[in-house]
């Protein structure tokens, strides 16, 4: 077992974090850095099917921890303004699954951009070394912890759930 002062810490860590890139005023900053205009509560759909590709909607809302139906309605919104498409499953008709469109993908580059120009001013004086550390840990929590929620579940009977 971990020393639990130290765990604590590391929870304690993660809840800030979280908090800092999902608060309001943090993402209004990206966005505003990255010049695009977009309503706040579309942005995290958007860099999710960025940075993860197609997704059906059930991985979408699984992905953001938002409910089917509120993604449903963003993602409405989204291809109003003409930056997601939804395309019939290869495998399973019933199952659409959302692309960026070329629009999109060109916000998802400004904010890409932004968010390193951003990353890079609070990482100045951190070493190569440290960064790959960071990056190369942060992988290897990650993995570990759909490993554990993955076997927990499937001892409760749960079944596997996606990352």
């Amino acid at each position: 077992m971990y020393n639990t002062d130290i765990i604590d810490s590391f929870a304690i860590s993660l809840v800030e974090l979280i908090g800092f890139f999902s608060a309001p005023q943090r993402v209004e900053l990206l966005l505003r850095e990255a010049d695009v205009d977009l309503d706040r509560a579309l942005f995290p759909l958007l860099v999710c099917l960025a940075m993860r590709g197609p997704l059906s909607i059930a991985a979408l809302s699984d992905q953001i921890g938002r409910d089917h139906t509120t993604i449903s309605r963003q993602l409405s919104k989204l291809e109003s303004l003409g930056l997601i498409a939804r395309h019939s499953g290869a495998d399973d008709k019933r199952i659409r699954t959302i692309s960026l469109t070329p629009a999109g993908e060109e916000i998802a580059k400004a904010v890409t951009a932004a968010r390193r120009r951003l990353l890079s001013l609070a990482l100045a004086g951190w070493s190569e070394t440290d960064l790959a550390d960071l990056a190369r840990l942060n992988r290897r929590f990650v993995g570990a912890l759909s490993e554990a929620i993955r076997e927990r579940s499937a001892m409760r009977g749960g079944g596997a759930e996606t990352s």
